[in-house]
């Protein structure tokens, strides 16, 4: 089935400007810091960087909340639910999204359902590697399949208990199979960055020669360093040159870091769940994968990046599990500013302490006022609740004072209102 075209959004929606696309105005306060960035991964690269990062090659992401997502404890969608989802999440700009069928008879309608959808993004139907969970995938209509394989010598002893040399016949038979029934396949191998280097390459030459179409390198406990990932992942680059993804574990807070290094080493294509939820402690978040990737790499997505506040709403809603307040991009405290030397700043010019505005992620600008507020913050407080202020700063510096004096922490928490936002931003011309 055809897919459908996405709308075009509406002017002055999408989040602006591309770092990688042009070279950055001597007045944007993030042009020192863009330059840095590209002569870094330049030199790390070895490849022409873009003026926010790495090359403006476009690096491509697959969503898979409909599948580690439901990994996550206490997680499980309804299918209505997971149509919505896969609906929004193509309206937002993945290039795949990834669906198990083969967990239950909810699923397997689910990915039925998704896929006659005709969405722009490819539903992907993911597996084991074994031939029964293929047909499933084939009786779901699909035209992407994922079959994944335990490859560390952990998972082969202790978990499959199968030899090395029958890990490599299942994933070959696997891929043939596929292949045979007209699918296209990608291929992860679990636990690659704990398996043995060598074992690593002769099973991805092997499933190249079997014409698998994608391999997708995991650090399934996340136990990988940034640096380390780079090499893990260039050690594979070097030897095949199927496209790979990247699927990172978060388990020590490197997940996001970790993907983007392993693009530096030549993979195409992250994995992602809306707010980062999967098995554990989840893999990289949309939000902040996406972010990234428009303003420090330049990559050629088309990415509304002012859904990502309602699709984190989503799954708060579907999920009951909120983000916490400081989760970049999609928090709650994200874009709040409470130290009065910050307020003095961003009430002139937001750009002091924020590295893109709000509204491209679909956030809120706020400011807390209380004791730290300082007198610039007690002046516009006064100004919202229709107090007049004299020529001096007397009176703020003594509702200021006031503030601190009372012990009592933050007091009022309130959204910057149009009319301020309009004269911070320039935009009331």
């Amino acid at each position: 089935m055809a897919g459908r075209k996405r709308a075009q959004p509406a002017a002055g929606k999408r989040a602006q400007p591309k770092a990688g696309q042009s070279a950055p105005r001597e007045d944007d306060p993030n042009a020192h810091a863009y330059s840095y960035n590209a002569r870094g991964l330049e030199e790390r690269t070895g490849r022409p960087a873009g003026d926010g990062g790495s090359s403006s090659r476009k690096i491509r992401v697959l969503d898979s909340t409909l599948r580690e997502g439901e990994q996550h404890p206490g997680v499980s969608f309804t299918n209505k639910q997971r149509i919505q989802i896969a609906w929004m999440l193509d309206y937002f700009g993945v290039d795949q999204i990834e669906i198990s069928p083969v967990i239950s008879d909810d699923h397997r309608e689910a990915t039925k359902t998704i896929i006659k959808q005709g969405l722009q993004a490819d539903i992907v139907s993911h597996g084991r590697a074994i031939r029964e969970d293929i047909d499933v995938s084939i009786g779901c209509d699909a035209k992407w399949c994922a079959a994944y394989l335990g490859i560390s010598d952990v998972h082969l002893r202790d978990k499959l208990r199968i030899t090395r040399q029958e890990a490599a016949r299942r994933a070959v038979d696997t891929v043939e199979y596929a292949k045979k029934h007209g699918l296209s396949i990608r291929f992860t191998v679990e636990d690659g960055s704990r398996a043995d280097p060598e074992f690593l390459i002769s099973l991805c030459r092997q499933i190249e020669e079997a014409k698998v179409d994608r391999i997708s390198l995991p650090d399934t406990v996340g136990i990988m360093h940034p640096a380390g990932m780079y090499e893990f992942v260039k050690c594979v680059r070097s030897e095949i040159s199927v496209p790979l993804d990247v699927h990172v574990h978060n388990d020590m807070g490197l997940a996001v870091a970790n993907a983007l290094s392993a693009c530096d080493a030549g993979v195409d294509q992250i994995h992602t769940t809306i707010d980062g939820i999967g098995e554990r402690t989840g893999i990289p978040p949309l939000a902040e994968v996406a972010v990234a990737l428009t303003y420090l790499y330049g990559s050629g997505n088309d990415f509304r990046l002012d859904m990502l506040q309602d699709l984190s709403r989503l799954i708060e809603d579907y999920t009951g599990m909120p983000p916490y307040d400081s989760k970049p991009v999609v928090g709650s405290s994200a874009y709040k500013h409470k130290a009065g030397t910050h307020l003095a700043a961003i009430l002139r010019n937001p750009a002091a302490y924020e590295p893109i505005p709000p509204r491209a992620v679909g956030n809120r600008r706020r400011i807390v006022f209380g004791g730290l507020a300082g007198k610039t913050g007690a002046a516009y407080l006064m100004s919202l609740l229709g107090l007049e202020t004299s020529g001096d700063d007397k009176q703020a510096r003594a509702v200021a004072a006031g503030l601190k004096g009372l012990g009592l922490g933050d007091l009022i928490d309130l959204p910057v209102d149009d009319r301020l936002e309009k004269k911070m931003t320039g935009t009331n011309k």
